[in-house]
């Protein structure tokens, strides 16, 4: 059966969306995950939404914890997961507003916890392809029906934060190859793969980081701005994907 694992950031865990709203709670090996699931169905398709830094965007991003908002998803039972994220953008294609569906990334964090797989038998799971292509091919199918800016197979880099890169770190990733930049999605695709569930990004650009010499040094309120302005895109997305995800689960494999 498919069930549908929305990970939300911020503006993104809006209850209405869903048919018959009702809250979880679920307690998992490795601690409370950030939010209870707000669960309920759209379209006839169970969803259960987490709060990725809590409902009141009180947990900053290394301090989320990933391997029990994961967890927490899978005793649920979901199958897939669509996230959402707000991310810097590297290049100059990338408009703030633009949405981007990543197909690789790139780690540079440093001290989080980024495996099930710490005691016991050591577990090396591939990740050539980390973000599940079948979800990113129904993005941008979506996205196109939709008439909304995007860019597919990009790559994302996570840092730690909770600070925005310096000019310097902002040119070096973009030497690295990365086209955005964002807080959140190392590990929390990794950890979706370990558990074998289907995992694709859905990424919000709301500002050009700091590499851009003449625009302002991106800011919070920057974000949420942005972000505010722009949450009804994502969600339109989410809810136009997920009745396909339902049906064409059998493409879903990847």
């Amino acid at each position: 059966m498919i069930k549908i694992g929305i990970i939300g950031g911020s503006g993104l865990d809006n209850p209405d969306i869903l048919k018959n709203p009702s809250h979880l709670e679920v307690k998992t090996p490795y601690g409370d995950p950030s939010s209870p699931l707000t669960c309920g169905d759209i379209s006839g398709v169970p969803v259960a939404i987490l709060a990725r830094h809590g409902k009141n965007h009180s947990i900053y991003p290394s301090g989320v914890n990933f391997r029990a908002n994961i967890s927490a998803l899978k005793e649920y039972g979901c199958t897939h997961i669509l996230a959402a994220t707000a991310v810097g953008s590297l290049r100059e294609e990338i408009e703030p507003g633009h949405l981007v569906f990543p197909s690789q990334f790139i780690d540079f964090t440093r001290k989080r916890e980024v495996t099930f797989h710490d005691k016991g038998e050591v577990v090396h799971t591939p990740m050539a392809h980390p973000f599940c292509p079948n979800l990113r091919a129904l993005y941008a199918e979506s996205a196109k029906s939709l008439g909304l800016d995007y860019h597919d197979n990009k790559t994302v880099i996570t840092i730690e934060g909770p600070r925005f890169s310096t000019q310097a770190e902002s040119h070096m990733f973009r030497g690295f190859g990365a086209d955005i930049i964002n807080m959140s999605t190392v590990p929390e695709v990794i950890l979706a793969r370990e558990l074998n569930m289907h995992y694709a990004s859905v990424a919000m650009s709301t500002d050009y980081d700091c590499w851009r010499e003449e625009e302002e040094p991106v800011t919070w309120e920057m974000i949420l701005n942005t972000m505010k302005n722009n949450a009804d895109k994502v969600i339109n997305l989410f809810t136009n994907v997920i009745p396909k995800v339902a049906e064409y689960s059998d493409v879903c494999k990847g």
